[in-house]
């Protein structure tokens, strides 16, 4: 899961400012963040037609379904009957949100599981120092990477045709729960689900839904998973159905958007800038005319599910610091079909892109080693294939 609120809304450089009005509202960080008052008062006119959509969709139809479920709102924390007004970008819609599922109570949660407030990671000096991770540490990050990897590979094996994201969503919620872990995401700041399921041209933080996969469709899983004190964070996106029911276009995003990951993550040693990655991820975008999105970047992980270092994913970024042996943080590129701008949808966490075409991301959490790097979150040979690779597989690429 991206971080984000760590870039300002007007200029893309690191924010620790946010507007009055927004946290009055309840609104989230990567919406209402500025990096100094002269930005804030430079987007104003156009920043404070966001309260106005925020307070319309806070007096929407608010009333009690009877089976829990209906469309997301006020970040995710209640239900409408009423399909949010709004000026959608793509094709796409938001369909109706089950209940939130629940944990047994063995099962070791977070501090936000109750609250929806992670007060742990708001008030840690991890926002501002990167933690050297000590070998216990260490052991216990790859433990749990490994059960995200099982997570993912099983949401995977979900993904078809005809099958909801909220049944893809039951699956990572079981098999995380069975493996004595706490979906990070559940109750986050009040996010409503397990996993994020990002369809299409959703760019992150899609809430899975009722909606049906369609043949064609591409889907990004994002996986995160809590236990014995650490936390591992991975995504990939996947399409839906056969290979040659797919359009080259929603393909080539996808490969894109792994190429994209892999070339940052070829970067990563001791002394590397965390600004460079961004120019890696950059230079393979621009040669396929292709955006990336500036809002959500990677972000160091352990203890808390987001903290420094913070990893922008675009060119020329001003991001502070390099690496250490001992560091631990995501890398997750979001590759779009060309604007790198995103919309944030009514309910406060869908971030599609701004016109409507494809979006697509691939993400690892990674050590920081001697002579480079460890891929916690790596895939497995018992990984289902990407695309790609199944299309290898039946002698197509």
């Amino acid at each position: 899961m991206s971080s984000g609120g760590v870039v300002c809304v007007g200029c893309s450089l690191p924010a620790s400012l946010q507007c009055p009005k927004c946290l009055s509202l309840g609104l989230p960080p990567a919406v209402s963040s500025f990096c100094t008052q002269e930005c804030f008062k430079k987007n104003w006119a156009s920043h404070k037609a966001i309260h106005k959509l925020a307070k319309a969709s806070s007096k929407g139809n608010s009333e009690e379904l009877a089976d829990g479920w209906g469309y997301a709102i006020d970040r995710g924390s209640r239900r409408t009957a009423t399909m949010p007004a709004f000026p959608y970008p793509g094709a796409l819609r938001p369909a109706h949100v089950g209940p939130t599922r629940s944990v047994p109570a063995n099962v070791v949660k977070t501090d936000y599981a109750l609250t929806g407030i992670p007060v742990s990671e708001e008030e840690s000096r991890q926002q501002r120092i990167v933690p050297v991770r000590t070998e216990e540490e260490i052991a216990r990050l790859r433990a749990v990477c490994r059960l995200g990897r099982e997570v993912i590979d099983a949401a995977h094996r979900a993904v078809k045709p005809g099958v909801t994201t909220d049944e893809i969503d039951r699956v990572v919620h079981e098999v995380t729960v069975a493996g004595g872990g706490y979906p990070s995401p559940l109750n986050y700041y009040n996010f409503p689900k397990s996993c994020c399921t990002s369809v299409n041209e959703i760019i992150c933080h899609g809430i899975p839904d009722k909606r049906p996969l369609e043949e064609g469709d591409i889907v990004n899983v994002d996986i995160s998973v809590y236990r014995d004190g650490m936390h591992a964070d991975l995504n990939e996106t996947f399409v839906v159905g056969d290979n040659d029911k797919v359009s080259d276009e929603a393909k080539q995003i996808v490969l894109t958007a792994y190429q994209c990951l892999f070339k940052a993550i070829s970067l990563v040693k001791p002394g590397v800038r965390f600004r460079d990655f961004g120019d890696a991820i950059q230079s393979v975008a621009n040669r396929k005319g292709l955006g990336v999105t500036r809002t959500y970047c990677g972000h160091g992980i352990g203890e808390l599910f987001h903290c420094a270092p913070n990893i922008p994913h675009y060119a020329k970024n001003k991001a502070i610091g390099a690496a250490k042996v001992g560091h631990v943080f995501t890398i997750e590129p979001m590759i779009n079909g060309k604007s790198w701008r995103d919309v944030m949808w009514p309910d406060g966490w869908t971030a599609s892109t701004e016109d409507g075409r494809l979006s697509a991301q691939f993400e690892h959490t990674i050590l920081v080693t001697e002579d480079g790097y460890e891929l916690l979150t790596g895939r497995t040979p018992e990984s289902p294939p990407l695309w790609w690779e199944k299309s290898k597989e039946e002698g197509g690429l």
